[in-house]
């Protein structure tokens, strides 16, 4: 990576440049990467209205895989956009990697613990949220003591690993990966053309593995997030 992150400060407050545009770059690429497989919709799809339908299905598939059919409908579109913007997002760094001045300005934001532990928490907080919408405030509540009152400390303990967890995994892996290209590239360079044979290849196996890493961290995501959130629902 290219260095230090960018940040400045506003209000006695300070915020992390580096992860406003990485993460505005993410958004931007969801957005024109499902508006271009979109466009031009046929009872016979064809090119990207395969690739969208196929990405439709699979993300459909883990709802339909975890939750009760009454309620999966609701949240097909949520996992159908998140596994996307995750997805890519794990890529950027792989593809564009960018600092100045010491900074890093560019970079995969789910390598910034930040941003995935605020995904985390948004996925958490939905759960929540899902689960006392379907049993109303004190069934949902009611839930945390049973089969007997003493387990109340350990469901709490429960929801905090299970946010902890769900966000760190994603960015352990995300960062390893990108940390490793960046000594490879120190390496390839480090003593002319010799380390230069012997570290392209190693970077191009690296970058092949690194996207396979981001897809399956993006499918583990919000895999999860469908199970926090049947559980709730169901009361499980």
């Amino acid at each position: 990576m290219g260095g230090d992150a960018f940040t400045f400060e506003l209000f006695g407050l300070t915020f992390n440049w580096t992860n406003l545009i990485s993460g505005t770059i993410v958004f931007v690429l969801t957005f024109f990467f499902l508006f271009g497989l979109s466009r031009h919709l046929q009872m016979k799809p064809t090119g990207g209205q395969n690739i969208l339908e196929w990405i439709v299905e699979f993300t459909n598939g883990i709802v339909r895989g975890q939750m009760p059919s009454e309620t999966s409908s609701f949240y097909s579109f949520f996992v159908f956009v998140l596994f996307v913007f995750i997805f890519i997002a794990n890529q950027l760094g792989l593809i564009i990697q960018f600092g100045w001045n010491g900074h890093e300005i560019v970079k995969s934001p789910t390598a910034d613990p930040v941003v995935t532990m605020t995904l985390a928490l948004c996925a958490v907080t939905l759960s929540h949220f899902a689960g006392v919408a379907r049993q109303g405030v004190k069934g949902y509540f009611a839930d945390y003591f049973k089969p007997f009152s003493l387990m109340f400390p350990i469901k709490l303990v429960e929801e905090f690993s299970n946010f902890l967890t769900l966000g760190l995994r994603i960015f352990g892996n995300i960062y390893a990966g990108e940390l490793l290209l960046k000594l490879l590239a120190q390496m390839a360079f480090s003593h002319g053309i010799p380390t230069i044979i012997v570290s392209l290849p190693l970077e191009i196996i690296w970058q092949g593995f690194s996207v396979f890493i981001g897809a399956i961290q993006a499918y583990v995501f919000v895999t999860l997030t469908t199970v926090y959130i049947s559980r709730k629902v169901t009361g499980e």
